[in-house]
């Protein structure tokens, strides 16, 4: 990478986690890390970064939060399943899915889903390293790929499933606009990596997050406009960018 600025994208991925690095004189590299340990070597001296995993989690009260709510809308009818339900911040300490079960309804009256079960390793060990990194609070912020891929798209979301072909290159349609290499950087990923360590879609997902990272950089939008912070101080809110406010 150059001396120029650092923007990563980062999203889940069975290996751990897939990060997409670029930089203003669009110089790009890619990796697998496997624990918060290793992202925080990566992250430590980037301008901005971008995941893909609920940051902010509510502590009570029967509402889901405020930001997750609002991109279902926007998403709707096609990606709102996309957005997965936060469980409160007192699942974290849960062993197993119906711990987190009764947790979740004895402090929201909601349930929680296994798709937001199997996230919840993930969604503590971010929540661990913005605990006890205080100087990666407003760098390390939660994105949604969808969401950015509507806001990069003129406000459309995506019409195919991302998991499918036609998906995949409608993505990869997209991010072309922004980021020319994202073919290359696609195709030499997944060579790079077993289907079982890395899915293609995780591979999309992280480098949307990281051209939102870049072009939005200094100017994100975030829904909701003003989020509220959880109990620990960490915004509860999804960031995007989209090219129309900044023309």
């Amino acid at each position: 990478m150059s001396s120029d600025k650092k923007y990563i994208g980062i999203d889940g991925c069975r290996d751990g986690w897939f990060c997409v690095c670029l930089d203003d004189s669009d110089e790009w590299s890619y990796s697998v890390v496997s624990n918060a340990s290793a992202l925080l070597e990566l992250v430590q001296d980037a301008d901005s970064v971008l995941i893909d995993i609920p940051v902010g989690m509510l502590d009570g009260g029967t509402l889901e939060r405020e930001c997750d709510r609002t991109a279902r809308r926007w998403l709707s009818p096609k990606r709102s399943s996309s957005v997965f339900p936060v469980p409160v911040r007192q699942t974290l300490l849960a062993a197993d899915y119906e711990a987190a079960l009764q947790i979740n309804r004895k402090v929201s009256a909601r349930g929680i889903s296994l798709q937001s079960w199997f996230i919840l390793p993930k969604i503590r060990e971010i929540d661990e390293l913005l605990s006890t990194h205080n100087e990666l609070q407003g760098v390390v912020r939660e994105c949604h790929p969808e969401l950015c891929f509507y806001a990069l798209n003129k406000r459309q979301a995506m019409r195919f499933n991302k998991k499918k072909d036609e998906g995949r290159q409608e993505r990869l349609a997209v991010l072309q606009y922004f980021f020319s290499d994202c073919n290359e950087l696609f195709e030499r990923a997944s060579s790079d990596y077993l289907r079982r360590q890395l899915a293609h879609d995780d591979i999309i997902d992280a480098m949307v997050c990281a051209v939102t990272a870049k072009y939005g950089f200094d100017h994100y939008l975030t829904l909701p406009p003003v989020p509220q912070k959880d109990i620990n101080g960490l915004p509860m809110e999804i960031v995007y960018w989209s090219p129309e406010f900044d023309n």
